[in-house]
């Protein structure tokens, strides 16, 4: 129970000092300065004590009932200046302008302007005005109307040196000064313009005159562009027209144009297509005729070669074997001579006796020898014959091949004489389609064919068998075209 009443006693005094506190607490805002008198004080610039104390920018303790705290603004004022003066010539005139003023921030000034206009400060512009009138009117008294109005500088900075003293001792300082208007009751600022003025407007009366001729001049220069434009415009659309005329008889004739012209491309299609045609026959035949006979005519030579060289080599190899054998016989014969004149010699024969037996050993080896040669060189003879016979067999045999070899080497002339004899044709019509072309072209063919089958008929006669029939390659060669049934329009 104490503890709880000394807590209440405590938060009682606490609350109480602090309202002690905020009421002798006081702090100046920016803009104004604390005028606290009822003690003796002394003032920084002053060097006496006075009986107020000033505070700006800051808090301080204020003794309640004791000293009185009052506040003097530190913002900007303004004082309105109209103000009725005479020139040195005499000429009244009314000047008008603007003074922008505030209390100075050093602490003689804002106690300067304490005791002057603490409890007055709302007619502190009128004392300006007044201290600023005065002085104006003086200055204005020394100057003419015409160096007030083109250097009103001069004006403006003489009025504030003047009244700048006075300022400063009613603790104000000036921020700024400006003469708006003077005003001339008299009219000797407007006479003072009208020769000016008359300058002015002759100066633009003589521009205006002569804006008027450049614009004049510049029009009839718009107005020949214009009719020359007009004239090329002229020209070239009746250049258009002769273009759109030239065009639209070039038009009449495209027709005929384009017909002749289509007519002519149709034309080379066809002889396109009749040279791809013939192309394409030419490369059938080929196919068909001369690959085939070129393979069965190199077929037979390679057989007959293939022959001719096997009985060769068996001829050669059967003379080396008869050579081999008499080298081999007349060697034996040889060393048996040998022998036996080493065995007379050992018998105490004469050496006149071992000489010729020694001689006919040599004379019978020499002789084998002999019989050898002639011999490999008859095998040679006879193998060369049996070639030279095969051939002329495989040429008799193989006649076709030989025949066919021809037809096929010399095919694609007998082809282009073949067609040859559509070249002046130039419409044609077949009975039976693709059928009858080709019939038509076989026909065509078979007229070229006709020497070929005289040549095999020769050949025929001359063959040693005398065959009348002959091969069924020569038949069939021999065997009369049938007629095609073709109608053929020529123009």
């Amino acid at each position: 129970m104490l503890i709880g009443t000394i807590a209440g006693v405590a938060a009682a005094a606490l609350l109480l000092i602090v309202i002690v506190f905020k009421l002798c607490w006081r702090v100046a805002e920016p803009n104004e300065a604390l005028i606290i008198s009822g003690s003796k004080h002394r003032t920084e610039g002053l060097g006496e004590g006075l009986g107020f104390r000033v505070v700006t920018g800051r808090g301080t303790l204020v003794t309640p009932g004791i000293q009185v705290v009052r506040k003097l603004s530190l913002d900007l004022n303004e004082a309105e200046l109209d103000v009725e003066c005479v020139t040195s010539q005499g000429i009244p005139v009314q000047v008008k302008g603007v003074v922008i003023f505030k209390v100075g921030d050093d602490t003689v000034s804002i106690a300067n302007a304490a005791r002057r206009f603490l409890d007055q400060q709302k007619y502190m512009g009128q004392r300006v005005h007044n201290v600023f009138a005065g002085h104006l009117r003086s200055i204005v008294g020394g100057l003419t109307v015409e160096e007030m109005i083109r250097d009103r500088e001069r004006l403006t900075g003489e009025t504030r040196a003047a009244s700048g003293a006075e300022m400063e001792k009613l603790g104000l300082i000036i921020d700024s000064l400006q003469i708006q208007e003077i005003l001339d009751p008299t009219g000797y600022i407007m006479n003072l313009a009208a020769p000016h003025a008359a300058a002015v407007q002759r100066d633009a009366r003589i521009a205006a005159a002569e804006a008027d001729r450049r614009a004049t001049e510049a029009e009839q220069e718009a107005f020949a562009r214009k009719a020359e434009a007009t004239r090329n415009s002229g020209i070239q659309q009746a250049g258009y027209q002769a273009e759109m005329d030239t065009a639209a008889a070039r038009a009449l004739q495209a027709g005929p144009l384009a017909q002749a012209a289509a007519r002519q491309e149709v034309v080379v299609q066809e002889t396109k297509v009749a040279e791809l045609e013939a192309f394409r026959r030419e490369q059938q035949l080929q196919a068909d005729v001369r690959k085939p006979a070129d393979a069965a005519a190199y077929e037979t030579r390679t057989k007959a070669d293939a022959e001719r060289d096997a009985r060769i080599s068996a001829a050669q190899a059967q003379a080396k074997e008869t050579e081999l054998r008499a080298a081999a016989e007349a060697n034996r014969v040889k060393i048996a001579a040998l022998a036996e004149a080493e065995a007379t010699k050992a018998r105490g024969q004469a050496s006149a006796e071992a000489t010729r037996a020694t001689g006919q050993a040599e004379a019978a080896a020499a002789e084998a020898k002999g019989l050898a040669t002639a011999e490999a060189a008859r095998a040679l003879g006879l193998a060369e014959a049996e070639a030279i016979k095969a051939r002329a067999a495989a040429l008799a045999e193989n006649q076709e091949a030989v025949v066919a070899q021809q037809l096929a080497e010399n095919w694609p002339d007998i082809v282009r004489a073949g067609a040859e004899a559509f070249g002046n044709v130039e419409h044609m019509v077949l009975l039976n389609g693709a059928e009858g072309m080709g019939e038509m072209f076989a026909k065509a063919l078979t007229m070229g064919g006709t020497g070929l089958g005289l040549a095999r008929q020769l050949l025929g006669s001359m063959n040693a068998q005398g065959g009348a029939a002959g091969t069924p390659a020569q038949q069939a060669a021999d065997r009369p075209a049938q007629s095609i049934p073709v109608q053929v329009d020529a123009e």
